[in-house]
Formats: C-alpha cells, structure tokens, sequence
C-alpha cells in the first residue's frame, strides 16, 4: 500500500508521488505491486469512491529505479502533460551512482539508440540509424574508497533505459545495472528520478517537484 508520506502533492487534477525501487510503475499482468493500482486504491479509499478511479500514466519509471513520478487525475490533465512531453515543456533530471572517476565532471552525451524488444534493452547504434538521445551529465562526487561517482543526470530525450544505456557505453554504468554491466547491489539499480518540473495542466503555474537520494545508501558510499 501507499502511504501519506509517499504523497508529494496532491490537487483536483494531478497526484505526484516518491515510486519505491522494486515497484512496477503499472501492472505487468501479474501479481507484482505496481504503483498507479497502488495510487487507485489509495484514491478510492481517501475519497470513498465506489466505481473506477481514474487515473493517467503520463511517463514511468523502471521498476528497480526509485524518485518522483507525477500522475493525472483527469483525462483532460493527462493529455494536456502528454503533451508537453512530446513538446519537451516536461523536464526530468536523475542522480545516479556510478562505477570508477570520470575524465570530466560534465558532459553532454549524444548517441543513436535501439530498442532490442526480445532482450528489453537499448544499444547504441555507431552507423546513427536509431532514435536520438541526449543528456548532460554532472559529476557531483567521486568515492575513491568504493570507486564509484556521484552525478546528477538531466535528459533532454526520453528513449528507453537512455541513462542506463548511455553511461554503461561510456565504461561508467550504473551500480546495480547488471543488466548493462553494472556491479551488483542488493536488489536495486541506484537511479533516482530527482526532479520534474512541468506547467500545471489548468493553472498553466509552473510546478517543480524534487525528491532526494536515500540518505543511507548516500551514506555508505560517502556521499
């Protein structure tokens, strides 16, 4: 279940949330949590609703990838954020951890990705054939003890597992990502959604939502 702590905020059009490493952002036809049933039922119970509860996934989150999501609580909120992310009016910055030191602390990273649909991952295609992707990357830390980094990672692209793909083709990926080479971490990939900011789908106010990194895995890599 869903508690109050995990409401960031909440109006008659939209609900954002802080989404648990480990949650499905929606079901995947099995019995695995997933956090827009959770927000239903949250909703249902909070306001006594006896039908379905409406609610509109504008963007997700990898399960195993923790941090801010926003929902639409009307169809009409829900078109009008849709939009703004094909406009590129809806902004999503990322921390990650990261494995070694970078040659530089910021960069701007330019690839042509694919979708491999049997493997559910994305590989950088040399010969420019697949979809743009693009993020600035800035080195926050380095870890000379565990020899990992620090970064906060802002997208200007939204391609599939993009940071994930992007920074494990630079020799850097992230800890927990064994899926691209990463070392293994308990049960998680250590990718935040950080921030998002975006215009209120009736208010057309801009709305800018953070949540931190776990203090405790911070902690342990002295950060």
């Amino acid at each position: 279940m869903i508690s109050e702590n995990d409401i960031i905020y909440e109006d008659n059009h939209i609900i954002v949330v802080n989404k648990k490493s480990g949650i499905l952002s929606q079901s995947n036809g099995t019995d695995d949590a997933d956090i827009l049933t959770m927000i239903k039922n949250y909703l249902k119970v909070k306001y006594d609703k006896k039908g379905n509860v409406y609610l509109g996934l504008v963007h997700r989150l990898d399960r195993m990838v923790s941090g801010v999501m926003v929902f639409a609580k009307t169809s009409k909120a829900a078109s009008r954020i849709s939009k703004q992310i094909r406009d590129g009016q809806f902004h999503k910055e990322y921390m990650c951890i990261c494995s070694g030191k970078f040659d530089k602390d910021s960069d701007t990273i330019k690839n042509y990705l694919i979708k491999d649909e049997k493997k559910l991952m994305s590989f950088v295609d040399d010969s420019n054939h697949g979809k743009e992707a693009i993020l600035e990357y800035n080195v926050l830390k380095y870890d000379k003890i565990n020899d990992v980094s620090l970064l906060r990672v802002k997208l200007y692209t939204g391609r599939f597992h993009q940071i994930r793909c992007q920074l494990a083709n630079i020799s850097h990926p992230i800890v927990g990502d064994i899926k691209y080479n990463g070392v293994k971490y308990k049960s998680r990939v250590l990718l935040h959604s950080y921030k998002i900011s975006f215009l209120h789908p009736t208010k057309k106010t801009k709305m800018e939502f953070t949540v931190n990194f776990d203090k405790n895995i911070l902690d342990e890599f002295n950060f």
